[in-house]
């Protein structure tokens, strides 16, 4: 038979899981549809997999020893169970404890030789891995998963289910995180509509921060905040006297500072300061696009509506 296109199946995948998805807008206290679950057959090989990048690669059987190049595709792996065939990954691994004993390939600057000494049969990259086309000309087999919004990371895990024979374990990972995302979003919207909260993420202290179309800002409409930032693109820098005059309720930090935010005497007068509505986040949680977002929208949620969390 010849190979299945991982398109299609991700179209099966993805209506299973569709009927659970949050789309900021509905009606809150609305009942949750109801679906039944349904099991994936076997995958069957050859299969032809197109990752997040539009890059084919054909698998002639389950990839069995994989590099990871970067950490949100390692959790990815050891989500869907396949711990026992990790062979490589970076020093930015650190989760779970069990990747912080793969041989390293490098850091943000990807050894190639190393990863070739490995013998993977399949590296799990990402845009911003420069070595990606060296690896390709070598004839490794490389997925470039990179996932830019929610729907994009559930993609990511279901390309790397079928790459390597975990395709059931790929699609209930994908169900569960969207049961749970559907939760949270429900129990903090009606709270929100009430009190709604603008949100100044700080991603570093230039200070930059996440526009409308990053994941980071879909991860914080689903926890029911207001992104200050919204019609913004990208990364963007903004200036001091910018955001004053956003005058943000809330202001969450994803690298791990807070007094250097609330000293800034631009911003004396804003909200988020007087009320000590000033917050770090997990950068693991929040900026790794992989299966513990969900863990990242609940601490937002937390932070933004406790009583709604409770």
């Amino acid at each position: 038979m010849k190979g299945f296109s991982v398109r299609k199946w991700m179209l099966v995948c993805l209506s299973l899981f569709l009927v659970f998805s949050v789309v900021v807008g509905c009606q809150p206290g609305d009942k949750p549809p109801v679906s039944t679950p349904v099991t994936p057959s076997k995958v069957k090989y050859p299969i032809t997999v197109k990752d997040l990048a539009g890059n084919t690669v054909e698998f002639k059987k389950p990839a069995e020893r994989i590099v990871s190049l970067i950490p949100s595709n390692t959790e990815i792996a050891y989500a869907i169970g396949l711990g026992d065939k990790m062979v490589g990954g970076t020093t930015n691994d650190d989760f779970p404890a069990e990747a912080k004993k793969l041989e390293k390939v490098g850091d943000f600057t990807i050894n190639v030789e190393k990863v070739v000494a490995l013998k993977p049969d399949l590296v799990l990259a990402s845009t911003m891995n420069k070595e990606v086309e060296k690896l390709k000309s070598l004839g490794i087999p490389t997925l470039v998963l990179d996932g830019k919004s929610i729907k994009e990371v559930f993609e990511s895990i279901t390309i790397v289910g079928m790459a390597t024979n975990k395709a059931h374990e790929a699609d209930n990972l994908v169900g569960t995180m969207t049961k749970e995302k559907l939760a949270i979003y429900q129990k903090v919207t009606p709270v929100a509509k009430k009190n709604p909260k603008k949100v100044w993420f700080e991603i570093d202290p230039t200070p930059m921060t996440a526009g409308g179309d990053t994941i980071l800002n879909e991860m914080l409409e689903v926890a029911g905040g207001i992104n200050v930032a919204k019609e913004l693109k990208g990364w963007p820098q903004v200036g001091a006297e910018k955001v004053a005059a956003w005058n943000p309720d809330v202001i969450f930090s994803t690298y791990g500072s807070t007094s250097q935010i609330e000293a800034r005497p631009a911003w004396a007068s804003v909200g988020a300061v007087k009320q000590k509505q000033v917050f770090t986040l997990d950068p693991n949680t929040t900026n790794r696009p992989g299966p513990r977002i969900i863990e990242g929208i609940k601490e937002m949620a937390t932070k933004l509506y406790p009583e709604a969390m409770k």
